[in-house]
């Protein structure tokens, strides 16, 4: 089992959703998130002071699916995630030891 964790922009989150849903992943985790890399983040403009917002609007899912899934996974998402642009995100693939369903205590694979 491994866990994928990706950041990408937000406005992308649809087109990754149902890309990830075109190849049989079901369930994922979403959260709003901010951040910044190589990006740097942007200068701007308010009631008349200018400031820097170091921090951007990210979004990061987080998908746990069986090891022959991951590179469809992966690919799904760079597919439609990327922009060609600065600020596209990052895929982090990590080992899972364990994962328990806690209403029916089953484990393994089948617990996702």
């Amino acid at each position: 089992m491994r866990k994928i964790e990706a950041i990408i922009k937000p406005f992308k989150l649809e087109e990754v959703k149902d890309a990830l849903r075109a190849i049989g992943i079901e369930g994922m985790t979403v959260t709003e998130v901010k951040g910044f890399g190589r990006q740097k983040g942007h200068t701007e403009i308010y009631r008349g002071s200018e400031y820097t917002v170091d921090f951007l609007p990210k979004i990061k899912l987080e998908i746990v699916c069986a090891q022959d899934h991951v590179d469809a996974a992966v690919r799904a998402i760079i597919q439609s995630a990327k922009t060609g642009k600065i600020g596209d995100g990052k895929i982090f693939v990590l080992p899972v030891e364990q994962i328990i369903r806690i209403r029916t205590e089953e484990s393994g694979e089948s617990a996702v």
